[in-house]
C-alpha cells in the first residue's frame, strides 16, 4: 500500500502530461481539417479533449509497456491517427501541410504554456528576489513543478519527432505538401512502409548495433540535441533562464 501511495502521485504528475500532449495534438488535427472542409475527424467525434477518443490500445498502451518491461533504452508509441480526407478540404495541397503542422505546433504552444506555469507558480511561492534563504518548495509544490518540467520535455519531443520528413508522420506530410510534384509523390509512397522504418531506425537498428558493440542511437544523435535546442530557446523566451 506505501508502494502504490508513493508511485500514485508520479504516475499522476507524468501520466497527466502525456495525455494532454497527445490528446492536444490529435484534437489539434481534427479541429483545423474541420476548419478547412473536412468533417470526417468532426463527425467521428475525433475533434475532441477526451483522451480516451485519440487513445490506441496497441500504440498508446501495449507497444510502450512492452519496450518498458524488456528495458528498451527509447520508448516508442503512437495515438489512434485521426483521419483526414485531404481530398475534402478547401485546397488540398496547403491544407495538408496546416493540419499536419497543427498537432506539432500543439504540442510547442503547450510546452510554451508549462514554462509559463513554471514561471508563474515559481513568482506566487518561489522565494523573494534577492533572498539568501535556499527555496525548498513544499512536496506538492515540487511535484508540480516536475510536471511542469516534464510537461515542456515530452511536449517538445513530440513536435521534435512527428515533424522527421517520413510519412505518416507530420513532418512526411508537411514535406509532401510542400516538395515539388515528382519528388512528393515519391515521398508520399513510403506512408505504407514509414511505421516499419521508423521502428527499425529507432529500435531495431540501434540493438543489431549494441550486439555488434557500436553505440549509436538515432533518436540520441538526431532529436535530443534539437529538443533541448528548443527547450533552451523556450525556458529563454519566458525569461526562466
Amino acid at each position: 500500500m506505501e508502494i502504490f501511495t508513493y508511485y500514485l502521485p508520479l504516475i499522476i504528475a507524468y501520466g497527466v502530461p502525456i495525455l494532454f500532449a497527445i490528446t492536444f495534438h490529435e484534437a489539434a488535427h481534427g479541429f483545423v481539417a474541420h476548419r478547412l472542409g473536412d468533417n470526417t475527424a468532426y463527425l467521428l467525434g475525433r475533434v475532441s479533449f477526451n483522451p480516451i477518443k485519440h487513445i490506441d490500445p496497441i500504440g498508446t498502451v501495449l507497444l510502450p509497456g512492452m519496450l518498458i518491461a524488456f528495458g528498451s533504452p527509447f520508448v516508442f508509441g503512437y495515438a489512434k491517427p485521426v483521419p483526414v480526407n485531404f481530398r475534402a478540404l478547401n485546397n488540398p495541397r496547403r491544407d495538408m501541410v496546416l493540419v499536419a503542422a497543427a498537432g506539432p505546433g500543439t504540442n510547442l504552444f503547450l510546452a510554451f504554456l508549462s514554462a509559463l506555469f513554471i514561471k508563474f507558480t515559481l513568482s506566487l511561492f518561489g522565494p523573494e528576489p534577492f533572498s539568501a534563504v535556499p527555496f525548498v518548495p513544499s512536496p506538492a509544490l515540487a511535484l508540480t513543478l516536475k510536471s511542469l518540467e516534464f510537461s515542456i520535455f515530452i511536449n517538445v519531443i513530440l513536435a521534435v519527432f512527428n515533424m522527421l520528413p517520413l510519412p505518416p508522420l507530420d513532418g512526411g506530410r508537411v514535406a509532401v505538401g510542400l516538395l515539388p510534384k515528382r519528388p512528393a509523390m515519391a515521398l508520399a509512397k513510403l506512408e505504407r512502409y514509414g511505421m516499419l522504418i521508423l521502428i527499425g531506425l529507432i529500435l531495431v537498428l540501434p540493438m543489431l548495433l549494441q550486439n555488434m558493440g557500436i553505440k549509436l542511437n538515432p533518436f540520441a544523435l538526431v532529436i535530443l540535441p534539437i529538443a533541448f535546442a528548443l527547450i533552451k530557446f523556450i525556458i529563454g523566451l519566458v525569461g526562466l533562464d
